[in-house]
């Protein structure tokens, strides 16, 4: 009886998003007959809610690919995000506001790479540093009543994004969003087809071999720390420059531990990262839908949605999933 579940087991284990978003295309095409509106409207919202998880996981990935583990991917959005905003406030330029939040994540990466790599502090501790810090430097700075100077649009691309139903989901995003989907796929060839990548995945598995070969270990996690911060940094930038147009405190609320529940979903991949991202997003789109829709549910259990998915995923593939065998272990150098 085992023998017969472990394939089973091991093909959902390892395709267990992609199972999920089969579900999910064939639910939108049932539905898309009986209400084409609602069903864009679901879909669009989805790939939106996706674009920070699955930079946020492109951060963690980026970094634990490279034996660094980054707790600190809240703090980054976060402060990214109040950065963002702020200079968006000042100069009114949101290509520049965008700039600095993905600044502001590459240097709160490089911080955690010089805890982590120099330092060799405990790479847990050094991520909650990060976590504690972005959330007093902008809990103490927020000032209400400031104003942006208006938020990323949709740029719907010509005849394309008049396609029935994929047209209004894939073709007629705001940038970050479109620019979030081109990250996946570069991400994907830089680390499994180029000689960056071969290093990066050598350097997270077996340091010592990578040092023997000639490979700078200490660099290849420090850059590889530093462009996942940038990473994050955008997806901070996404919430208050493209999704919300403002800021609040603690606005991330909890994203950046979401991203790495899809990370290890997605077992440490790039497009197994952004399905599972859009697995998430998909759970959050359904919870306003219900809103709107007026279900008479308390909102509470609702707004549980997300999390009650994250709990499932942590619970049922963390065991499963396999982290790159240095992960988190400093490196010495003899």
């Amino acid at each position: 009886m085992n023998t017969t579940r472990a394939p089973f087991k091991l093909f959902l284990a390892r395709w267990g998003w992609f199972v999920g978003l089969g579900a999910l295309l064939i639910l939108a095409l049932v539905s898309y007959g009986r209400n084409p509106t609602s069903t864009e409207a679901v879909l669009a919202s989805t790939v939106r809610q996706a674009t920070p998880l699955v930079l946020g996981a492109l951060c963690g990935l980026w970094g634990e690919r490279s034996a660094v583990i980054n707790i600190g991917i809240e703090g980054q959005m976060l402060l990214a995000a109040f950065i963002g905003f702020l200079v968006n406030v000042w100069t009114g330029n949101l290509l520049i506001a965008v700039l600095a939040g993905a600044l502001t994540g590459a240097l709160l990466g490089a911080l955690l790479a010089f805890m982590s790599v120099t330092l060799k502090i405990d790479q847990i501790i050094g991520g909650t540093v990060i976590n504690i810090l972005a959330l007093g430097l902008t809990g103490y700075f927020y000032q209400q009543g400031l104003t942006t100077q208006g938020k990323l649009q949709p740029i719907p691309l010509g005849p394309l994004a008049d396609i029935p139903l994929i047209g209004q989901v894939l073709f007629n995003n705001p940038p970050i969003t479109y620019l979030t989907i081109l990250i996946v796929f570069i991400s994907h060839y830089i680390l499994f087809y180029t000689r960056w990548g071969l290093r990066t995945r050598a350097v997270g598995e077996h340091p010592r071999a990578a040092d023997t070969l000639g490979i700078n270990v200490y660099l290849m996690r420090y850059v590889n720390v530093i462009m996942g911060g940038a990473l994050a940094g955008l997806a901070g930038a996404f919430l208050t420059l493209e999704a919300v147009g403002s800021f609040e405190r603690a606005m991330t609320n909890g994203r950046g531990f979401v991203a790495l529940a899809v990370m290890i979903f997605g077992k440490w991949t790039p497009l197994g990262s952004w399905g599972a991202a859009l697995l998430f997003g998909f759970a959050t789109a359904m919870q306003t839908q219900l809103q709107f829709m007026g279900v008479n549910i308390p909102h509470q259990f609702i707004g549980m949605l997300p999390y009650l998915l994250t709990i499932v995923v942590l619970a049922g593939f963390v065991g499963r999933a396999r982290p790159p065998a240095a992960d988190g272990v400093p490196y010495e150098k003899e």
